[in-house]
Formats: C-alpha cells, sequence, structure tokens
C-alpha cells in the first residue's frame, strides 16, 4: 500500500472482487492463481493464495471493499475506482 493508492495487485483482486460478485478469500485466491500463467515452483500457487488475505485486509482497510454475509464485496468507491458497473450481488 503506497499513502493510500492501491497497487496493480490490489486493483486486480478488487477487479476480480467486482467481476465475480462475493468472493471470500480462498475462492479470491483460487482466481488470483487462474489469472496468472502458471509456474513450475511447487509453492506458486499456494503464495498466491496466500497474498490473497494480504491483499483482501489492505482492500478493506482502504475502504474499497467490505465484508458482506462472509465474503468480499466491492464497495461505491472500489467500483469506481476501477470503473466497474457492477453491482453487489
Amino acid at each position: 500500500m503506497s499513502d493510500g493508492y492501491p497497487t496493480a495487485a490490489q486493483k486486480e483482486a478488487l477487479r476480480l472482487i467486482c467481476d465475480h460478485g462475493h468472493l471470500n478469500t480462498e475462492r479470491l485466491g483460487d482466481q488470483l492463481v487462474a489469472s496468472r500463467r502458471s509456474s513450475t515452483n511447487p509453492g506458486y500457487a499456494r503464495s498466491i493464495t496466500r497474498m490473497a488475505g494480504t491483499l483482501a485486509w489492505r482492500l478493506e482497510a482502504q475502504g474499497f471493499i467490505a465484508e458482506a454475509e462472509g465474503a468480499w464485496a466491492t464497495t461505491a468507491t472500489g467500483r469506481a475506482l476501477i470503473s466497474c458497473s457492477s453491482e453487489p450481488q
């Protein structure tokens, strides 16, 4: 997090949450792994999945997502940041 501005990885996570509606942290991790090139590193998927929790925590702290019914949903501020027209489901 840089002076309150989201990083590229945070914007990617925000876009995934917006595009898929509600995503819990585990499903966010799965989506992050699926959106990247595969790797021969055996710890690659596990590392990306673990990163999902940190990304979600930071996005929530910045007010771009909020927890709703056990999953993450974008806020109006988050949707405006990435120009996502989807409404939370």
